[in-house]
């Protein structure tokens, strides 16, 4: 799984642990505590909102868009070898989704404000993540069993994570958790 450099006993980390087991066991209904540790960990990962572009191409340069992410996962064009392929699809099905769930008027601005110039204006953030997964989910070198188990169910449900993931960004607009507020008023701009 992922790691982050925020304590175990941090609040943040209680809180989103709250509110990932709310959304996805109580509302969606879904009783998978894989698949709700691994959300409460994705949003304890990009809390950080540096860690959304932790992907560099040959350059060391960072990638800021998922068109220059998927050129960077493919071992024929960019990866330097499979396993580097595998934590960059990984990547990419993390960013599409919590962008996809906590973030969509950044995704809406993408496509309706005329963005054409952006890398991202032609990509469908749903199919390529759930692709993303799916191939992080077929990688068989150092991943647990576990970990490729939860990345093939949150590629069959990709959807359904989404609409978990907007459930909880709309208790986080309501607790109007400071955090948060600040990662939504960055990618306004």
């Amino acid at each position: 799984m992922m790691s982050t450099s925020i304590p175990d006993d941090h609040p943040l980390r209680h809180l989103f642990g709250v509110l990932a087991e709310r959304s996805f066991l109580h509302y969606l209904r879904w009783d998978d505590l894989h698949v709700t540790s691994y959300i409460s960990e994705l949003l304890m990962k990009f809390i950080d909102m540096d860690r959304l572009y932790t992907i560099r191409n040959r350059n060391g340069e960072q990638v800021g868009t998922v068109m220059e992410m998927l050129y960077e996962s493919d071992v024929l064009l960019n990866a330097k070898s499979f396993e580097c392929e595998h934590e960059i699809h990984q990547h990419i099905g993390d960013f599409t989704l919590f962008m996809s769930g906590i973030f969509p008027q950044y995704l809406q601005r993408i496509k309706s404000s005329g963005m054409i110039h952006h890398g991202d204006f032609l990509i469908d953030y749903i199919k390529t993540g759930k692709r993303s997964y799916s191939i992080a989910a077929e990688h068989t070198g150092q991943a647990s069993k576990e970990d490729l188990s939860v990345w093939q169910k949150l590629a069959d449900n990709f959807e359904l994570c989404v609409v978990g993931l907007d459930h909880v960004r709309s208790s986080l607009d309501h607790i109007q958790e400071t955090r948060y507020l600040q990662a939504r008023q960055r990618l306004a701009h």
